[in-house]
């Protein structure tokens, strides 16, 4: 399978601490299980629901505090899953449109920056959390366009709404929704952007069938998201803090272009390829030495992809 050439690929380095072993879940938490022998039809629907609590309450803890917050210490708000993501993050700063209060430092590229938004788009944002991408992409819609983010945890919309208020943008909407089941009609919008989002979401095949259903005839879309190339051992599959950081909810990057090919995307590209990892202090709560050694010598990659595919403009 060949997809289009990629405009930026990068290999980063990065060293994290914690306070301590102790500040990360080794275990499943909240119910999330690594495997089990109910009836796979009922298994598959309660470890969804488990999924996406955990990943509502993490990302509630997390609105209570800033950027700068979230970057000092995993033991607050938000826990180890912070420190991961502060491994993965992008700096939006020099970025036209963007809001310190919106940016609490979550993200794992720059989608807006490859989207091709242009005056007077409606954009929709998947998972648009306190607003960061959607502020950003306000400043490129201009007042003629129209900007939906959409987002399931109370406390992410209320400071996304609070933000837009500020601002004084009134064609800026935040939408509480799964974005399993998008609550927005057919053929909405001419671009969708997501960052770091569709690893968190248990059906992502269902999620790109949504995203099609929402574009316009034509529509695109630019998304950031974390994929694999190997198996990621067991014990960082099933960590809680793993999932809600990203990690270990993350699928291999052929069977992720895949989909967006199943559900009748176009044009597939990649327009950045970041490689990222993760420091053995992180790794260690997970994995004992020999367990560590194997999976640093076992080549499995993670990485930041930023992916663009089109909706064909006739069926």
């Amino acid at each position: 399978m060949e997809y289009g050439g990629t405009v930026s690929a990068e290999h980063e380095e990065n060293e994290g601490s914690c306070c301590g072993p102790s500040c990360c879940s080794t275990d499943v938490e909240n119910g999330l299980r690594a495997g089990g022998t109910a009836p796979e039809a009922e298994a598959e629907t309660d470890d969804a629901a488990r999924l996406k609590e955990l990943v509502r309450e993490k990302y509630t803890e997390i609105a209570s505090q800033d950027k700068v917050e979230n970057q000092a210490s995993c033991c607050g708000s938000g826990g180890c899953s912070v420190e991961v993501y502060n491994i993965m993050t992008e700096d939006y700063t020099s970025l036209e449109g963007y809001v310190a209060d919106a940016d609490l430092g979550l993200g794992c590229g720059l989608p807006t920056q490859f989207a091709q938004i242009k005056a007077g788009d409606t954009v929709i944002d998947l998972g648009s959390g306190a607003g960061n991408d959607c502020f950003v992409a306000r400043r490129e819609v201009g007042e003629t366009g129209k900007v939906i983010g959409v987002d399931f945890t109370d406390a992410m919309l209320e400071r996304a709404r609070t933000n837009a208020v500020k601002l004084g943008y009134v064609n800026v909407e935040f939408r509480k929704g799964d974005i399993e089941q998008l609550p927005v009609a057919d053929d909405t919008a001419d671009v969708v952007v997501s960052n770091c989002v569709l690893n968190l979401v248990p059906d992502k095949n269902k999620v790109f069938g949504e995203i099609f259903r929402t574009l316009k005839p034509g529509g695109h879309f630019s998304i950031s998201d974390i994929v694999i190339d190997s198996e990621l051992p067991d014990p960082i599959k099933s960590a809680a803090e793993m999932y809600a950081g990203c990690v270990s909810g993350a699928i291999q990057k052929e069977e992720y272009l895949g989909l967006i090919e199943k559900n009748g995307f176009k044009n597939v590209t990649l327009q950045k390829d970041r490689a990222i990892t993760v420091p053995d202090d992180i790794l260690q709560r997970y994995l004992d030495e020999e367990a560590l050694s194997a999976f640093k010598t076992s080549g499995v990659g993670i990485h930041s992809l930023t992916v663009y595919a089109e909706k064909p403009a006739t069926a």
